[in-house]
């Protein structure tokens, strides 16, 4: 798989960002006890979305570039524990940076709601939004 443009953090309606976006977003309960950021790639979102996201009303998408964060991302399965080159399949970008990710990293930013009825709806109204 060739190098992404972007990666997306997901952040549930539970947990909003704040407006405007500060210089350091705070870490997720998750991302704080992984010692990274999670993130997925275009193609991820979808998948992500429903295995983990499915209860939540809504969802905040950032887009983050990818080229400025490259010397920080490590493509690792979902546990953290192998780790591979990028892109490979069952491969997630964890951001390892010190917990840094905010308004000068975040090119863009989304709301999706799930309207009770999936994703799928949300994934064809941002098609055009997501890079893969």
């Amino acid at each position: 798989m060739s190098k992404p443009t972007y990666l997306y953090k997901i952040i549930p309606s539970s947990d909003p960002p704040p407006e405007p976006l500060p210089e350091k977003l705070p870490l997720s309960k998750l991302d704080s006890s992984s010692g990274f950021i999670h993130l997925s790639t275009a193609a991820q979102i979808p998948g992500t979305l429903k295995r983990f996201f499915m209860e939540e009303p809504l969802v905040y998408i950032l887009k983050i570039s990818y080229d400025p964060l490259e010397k920080d991302i490590r493509w690792e399965d979902p546990e953290a524990k192998v780790c591979g080159e990028r892109g490979g399949e069952g491969m997630f970008p964890h951001l390892y940076n010190g917990g840094r990710l905010g308004r000068g990293e975040v090119e863009s930013q989304a709301v999706w709601e799930n309207n009770g009825v999936g994703w799928d709806q949300a994934l064809e109204r941002a098609e055009s939004w997501l890079i893969y």
